[in-house]
């Protein structure tokens, strides 16, 4: 069976071979571009999460819900240390298993290691849930 000959890019300016999805492999599109838009994922507006996160962090006197570190020093702040980073607000349910997006009862302060840890076992879960529903 024949195959289709190589295209060009679609970027208008360049002159590459297409490489995968009629693009080269320098104009490939982001992965999960656009996915810190909370207003598109949880239908909330940037200021409502502030005000959330503000009630969150008074409530637990800053400190991470799963295993208790403290808020950082913000003049300790160093791009490359994750430690030094603020705490991230997390939804302790996730949306996709039930949890309510904005009831203060679902959410908690996490630092950075825990939130990662946590954010890679519910894509995990979301994955295997989503394979074994096809």
């Amino acid at each position: 069976m024949p195959t289709a000959p190589p295209t060009r890019c679609t970027d208008p300016e360049c002159h590459q071979l297409a490489t995968n999805r009629g693009r080269c492999t320098d104009h490939q599109p982001i992965p999960w571009r656009g996915r810190d838009n909370k207003a598109a994922r949880y239908g909330i507006t940037s200021g409502t999460w502030r005000k959330l996160k503000r009630r969150v962090t008074d409530r637990d006197n800053g400190c991470c819900y799963r295993c208790g570190a403290e808020q950082p020093d913000p003049e300790l702040y160093d791009e490359t240390d994750p430690t030094t980073w603020p705490h991230d607000l997390d939804h302790v349910i996730p949306i996709f298993e039930g949890g309510s997006a904005t009831s203060l009862d679902n959410l908690g302060l996490a630092c950075q290691t825990c939130h990662e840890a946590k954010s890679k076992a519910e894509a995990a879960r979301a994955n295997r849930h989503r394979r074994t529903r096809t």
